[in-house]
């Protein structure tokens, strides 16, 4: 029936009805995004006042402002800005079975990310967010897809997720992937869309994984490519450039070969679905003859759409998957998007996010605040095009007046809404891949391989290496002549503690989308060395502060300089 239903152009054309109605009133939200940020917030407050965050925060009395300058106001005297750590006590209660506590009822279910220490975070999805944020925004994210390239949907669409389910908090709720649950709840009318189904993404190995999504991917005529990390596309053709010939000779044979570490309940599942396809088996051998090597463009010529970041760190990696694809594909940043919150979608195929107003409440410190005591705080009606700016988000999934930790830069205005484009993480953390790694983290894990190795560390520092995908760590041992296996050894206790204490990092090490971290021991007094570098580009000692963990060439080419011979 869903065959029946995109040949006939069914599914597009309930896409362009539902989703025409909802851009309709996302232009009306942008005509005073103040206005609309004054109902988003109160319809957030009235969802949550009779929690037990809402009760202890004021939220019926905040209720009660005559006008949207009293509204903002009592708002933030009576919410505090509360960041993961805050939240936990009451996330955990809520994981533990108790109702009602950051909002009405019990979550849906939770989205696990990386944190600041060993523990993810548990980020709870309400009913009202998933209907509102995960139905309604991902309808307009498609049909702006649709709006953008007609031919978006003419075929399969390959979309890299996680998983929707991997287990169960104490009280029963499950815990996944918001990737995956976006991917499963697109509307019924699309469902047939996908190129594998969600049993692909429970594999745990990933060389696995990527050989089963394109296993089945290269066999089908795929017109929409979707993954939030371009690196991952570059590890989807290494498993091509590896496998082709495993791939065909499965085609032809409509099997699964079983070099792939695929779990044997999935493996039947999905085996059920193949059938042999000596016609396809034949064109591949064909493109290889011609060829040599296969890309997206040879195996999928009627690519139309690729869909990642293109922003930040991931620009990298964007640019350099840019040929792989054909001339006439269209190339779409996947928008300003974490577990935390879907801020907004990408219009018209730029790399800047119109943020959903009428959503979420948004709220901006100037980039000169961060880090202050008391920053300056303001509105979505009152940033500022090109200045830069830290993201706070109060949202339906009971989040409050929450930090992203993300820097992003006002590019310009769809309507009255800013068009906002991701710059970096910021407050010690940085992401090459996604991972965001921690500062703190690192520091954890050098302790702990001090601790497992018995050598002592009197300095270390770390940086980010976009271009290789990989992080280059920086130590001075207190026995400077430590050899080199040593200090392999001592590098490879600090990524397996990484691991354990990020699981963002584990996966992206596991799927090879990270690069193992290099180690260099720097020479006696490294840190003074530097300090006295930086006093002599016009710093000042009262204003010095050293980050252990960074994103930043220019002191990265100090430490360069100070590896020991």
């Amino acid at each position: 029936m869903t065959r029946k239903f995109r040949e006939s152009g069914f599914g597009k054309l309930a896409l362009r009805l539902y989703g025409g109605i909802l851009y309709k009133r996302f232009v009306e939200s942008s005509r005073d995004c103040r206005a609309s940020s004054a109902s988003a917030l109160r319809r957030i407050l009235e969802y949550a006042k009779d929690s037990e965050w809402g009760r202890a925060h004021g939220f019926p009395l905040i209720l009660l402002a005559e006008d949207e300058d009293e509204l903002f106001r009592l708002f933030r005297a009576n919410v505090p800005v509360s960041d993961y750590d805050e939240l936990r006590p009451f996330i955990e209660r809520c994981k533990n079975g108790e109702p009602n506590v950051l909002f009405p009822g019990h979550p849906k279910m939770y989205s696990v990310t990386s944190g600041t220490s060993g523990e993810p975070k548990w980020i709870p999805v309400s009913e009202a967010y998933h209907d509102v944020v995960y139905k309604k925004m991902t309808v307009l994210w498609l049909y702006s897809l649709l709006k953008l390239c007609p031919a978006a949907f003419d075929g399969k669409a390959v979309s890299v997720v996680g998983s929707v389910v991997d287990g169960e908090v104490p009280d029963g709720t499950v815990f996944g992937s918001v990737s995956g649950l976006t991917s499963r709840d697109i509307p019924w009318f699309l469902s047939g869309i996908h190129s594998v189904c969600e049993d692909v993404f429970k594999i745990d190995d990933f060389n696995a994984r990527y050989y089963a999504i394109m296993r089945i991917g290269i066999e089908q005529d795929v017109t929409a490519l979707i993954t939030a990390n371009p690196s991952t596309i570059m590890e989807m053709q290494n498993v091509v450039d590896s496998h082709l010939d495993d791939f065909i000779r499965d085609i032809e044979n409509g099997t699964l070969c079983d070099m792939a570490e695929i779990p044997g309940d999935i493996r039947a599942r999905l085996s059920c679905a193949l059938s042999p396809n000596v016609r396809r088996a034949n064109e591949l051998r064909e493109l290889r003859k011609k060829y040599g090597r296969l890309f997206p463009k040879d195996f999928w010529p009627n690519l139309a759409v690729v869909s990642t970041w293109k922003t930040g760190n991931s620009g990298m990696y964007a640019e350099k998957i840019k040929d792989y694809f054909p001339e006439k594909a269209i190339h779409i940043d996947l928008s300003y998007f974490a577990t935390e919150c879907r801020a907004g979608i990408t219009l018209d195929g730029s790399d800047t996010t119109v943020l959903f107003p009428g959503v979420h409440f948004f709220e901006f410190v100037p980039e000169k605040d961060i880090g202050k005591k008391e920053p300056q705080i303001l509105g979505i009606d009152e940033i500022e095009d090109g200045k830069q700016y830290s993201v706070y988000v109060t949202t339906l999934g009971g989040l409050y007046r929450y930090p992203m930790n993300d820097l992003v830069v006002v590019d310009g205005f769809f309507g009255t809404i800013p068009r906002i484009r991701f710059v970096q993480k910021i407050n010690g953390i940085v992401s090459i891949t996604g991972e965001k790694l921690h500062e703190r983290q690192f520091v954890e894990a050098v302790r702990f391989a001090e601790d497992e190795t018995g050598f002592s560390v009197r300095f270390f520092v770390g940086f980010a290496d976009i271009a290789f995908a990989t992080y280059r760590f920086y130590y001075e041992f207190e026995y400077l002549e430590i050899p080199g296996e040593d200090i392999e050894f001592f590098n490879s206790v600090v990524d397996e503690k990484l691991k354990s204490l990020n699981i963002d990092y584990e996966s992206k090490r596991n799927s090879f989308r990270l690069k193992c971290p290099v180690p260099y021991p720097l020479e006696r007094n490294s840190f003074l060395s530097f300090r006295k570098s930086c006093f002599g580009n016009g710093n000042h000692d009262g204003q010095f502060k050293m980050t252990l963990l960074m994103q930043d060439e220019e002191k990265h080419r100090i430490f360069r300089g100070l590896v020991r011979k």
